[in-house]
């Protein structure tokens, strides 16, 4: 199969040019002016930007939280990623108590078997023992060359002293660790305060996990990896505080990157007092209009390194299971499809990034640090054929009822975007045609290799 894209303006984090794009099985060609070549498909893309494929680095389909699973899995998923220009998702195969990495990486290949979108894989650490470290190997050589430890939820969560140990043994086979960072002790005294106080309603979500709890996990987490001598990798950063931990400690030395979501730069507190605030609840909660500045600046000045969305959707019946008390509402919400548009409306089109940055936040950086690069995350021979067609000058107003995820809610309902993913390339093929997918089901496991540690 041969492509040729013509007229567009392609977009790399070292520039802007007008060029054609060809693909040859799979395969970036030749990016020049004017190229004429035989092609099976031509595409044109006057007016429109050309970007490589966008990278979600977090996302949550098909996870059983006991209680209740989330409402979108891989395929429904998937096909919301590929729309909105995700050619590849970095899920968490999460690895519960007593079960091994070899079976939650077994469980989550199963899940995935339907992707419309490449994907990969963290590993979600639950317990950190000898067993557990006796399959590192074997998940660098499956391909998964990045985990995740949770300081808080009961199922999830480890000590201090299993994050430092984890931190110098992954890090001295390439890997990196994404750390959950909030105070879980002060935030379960909060709650506990609130529910004696009759406060049950979402509003008090918020309350319980304010700025410090984050940044004081933030903090702690800097301090372990400046003993540990590990790289920090800190996921969904919320907060002007968080950011600021992470300044000091690069100040220090120390080597962290820093992941933020559309939610924490375009939706805020005031949210919770919504008819329909439980759809809001999400951990980290919507912040204030300081934390969105803060990370905008942060994102200016090149302290972000990626963003993700942490898409972990439940539908409303699902969200009322909380409707007596807060704390039984499932912490999440869609986002997946409206990344791209996000982020070009309230980060580039103010003004606070350049066209270059989003390609850096949506892509490059991601595939850097998480072992896909040069091959994803940017435009250039002999790099794999994930390609995307942005739309700047498009508008349209987000709505559940239009994006392609599986629950009947969004945050972002209502909101008016502009820019919009028109065409998607994937793997050297065309799977969005204006907006439309046309050829689901795709997608293809990332084989990562170890981390590019592009701060060290």
């Amino acid at each position: 199969m041969v492509i040729l894209i013509k007229n567009g303006t392609v977009v790399r984090s070292t520039g802007r040019r007008r060029a054609d794009v060809l693909i040859r099985d799979g395969i970036i060609a030749r990016i020049a002016p004017g190229i004429d070549a035989a092609a099976d498909r031509v595409i044109d893309a006057e007016g429109c930007c050309i970007f490589a494929g966008f990278i979600d680095t977090h996302t949550h389909f098909d996870l059983d939280l006991g209680v209740t699973v989330t409402a979108d899995n891989f395929e429904t998923g998937t096909k919301a990623a590929i729309v909105g220009g995700t050619t590849a998702v970095l899920d968490f195969a999460t690895q519960d108590r007593g079960m091994t990495m070899h079976d939650a990486l077994d469980l989550w290949h199963k899940k995935a078997e339907k992707s419309s979108c490449n994907y990969g894989f963290h590993m979600a650490v639950s317990e950190w023992n000898d067993a557990r470290k006796a399959e590192v190997d074997d998940m660098f050589r499956a391909g998964v060359s990045s985990f995740k430890m949770y300081m808080v939820y009961d199922a999830m969560k480890v000590t201090d002293g299993q994050i430092y140990d984890a931190q110098k043994f992954i890090a001295e086979r390439g890997g990196v660790i994404g750390v959950h960072c909030e105070n879980c002790d002060v935030l379960q005294a909060r709650i506990a305060e609130e529910k004696a106080k009759g406060h049950l309603d979402p509003t008090a979500h918020p309350i319980t996990r304010p700025q410090a709890v984050e940044a004081e996990g933030v903090a702690r987490l800097m301090r372990i990896a400046e003993l540990s001598g590990a790289p920090a990798w800190v996921v969904h950063l919320s907060t002007a505080d968080g950011l600021n931990e992470v300044r000091a400690a690069r100040k220090r030395g120390v080597e962290v990157y820093a992941e933020t979501c559309p939610q924490y730069i375009t939706l805020d507190v005031s949210q919770y007092a919504e008819p329909d605030g439980a759809k809001y609840v999400m951990s980290p909660p919507l912040r204030e209009a300081r934390d969105r500045a803060a990370l905008l600046n942060g994102m200016q000045r090149g302290e972000i390194d990626f963003i993700g969305t942490d898409h972990c959707s439940f539908t409303m019946a699902q969200k009322a299971m909380g409707r007596d008390d807060f704390t039984k509402i499932p912490n999440g919400g869609a986002g997946v499809q409206n990344r791209a548009e996000l982020v070009y409306t309230f980060a580039v089109c103010p003004g606070h990034i350049t066209l270059e940055q989003m390609a850096l936040l949506l892509s490059e950086r991601a595939a850097k640090l998480f072992g896909m690069y040069p091959k994803k995350g940017v435009l250039r021979t002999g790099s794999d054929a994930d390609v995307v067609i942005f739309d700047p000058n498009a508008k349209r107003t987000i709505s559940w009822k239009t994006n392609l995820h599986a629950c009947d809610n969004s945050p972002y309902e209502g909101i008016e975007v502009r820019g919009s993913v028109r065409d998607v390339i994937l793997n050297g093929e065309q799977v969005v045609e204006n907006g439309r997918l046309i050829a689901p089901y795709r997608g293809q496991y990332v084989f990562r290799n170890p981390c590019e540690r592009y701060r060290k």
